[in-house]
């Protein structure tokens, strides 16, 4: 079994700065494809960004393209941590971000297989 935890989220002022870690248990974390997604009040989940198990590979909702930059520890390393630094941030960034293991592109976009709790971002002045 997988467990996903997130942290990192907080109150930041408009074109400030702060990242998100995502930490997972299970031997086989590292070969995971891993996803961050977001959820805002009376919205639906969005996808916002993905990364693939070794790091050569991501890509980001159009929204926060040049803005956030999503990044993994080594796979080798002993402790896989799974990253989301967010740059110049907009009140619409306003969320509870949520970070996703064992992930995959299907015909209607990214799914993925555990699920954190999520911590809230908010954008405020």
């Amino acid at each position: 079994q997988v467990q996903v935890v997130e942290s990192g989220g907080g109150l930041v002022q408009p074109g400030g700065s702060l990242r998100l870690s995502c930490a997972a248990s299970g031997r086989t974390f590292r070969t995971y494809n891993m996803g961050w997604f977001r959820q805002a009040p009376g919205k639906e989940r969005e996808f916002v960004a993905h990364i693939n198990w070794s790091g050569s590979s991501r890509y980001y909702a159009d929204s926060v393209k040049g803005r956030f930059t999503i990044s993994r520890d080594n796979p080798r390393n002993t402790v896989n941590t799974v990253y989301l630094q967010m740059n110049n941030l907009k009140p619409e960034d306003t969320a509870a971000y949520y970070c996703a293991a064992d992930c995959r592109t299907v015909d209607t976009g990214t799914v993925c297989d555990y699920w954190g709790q999520g911590t809230q971002v908010t954008v405020s002045t």
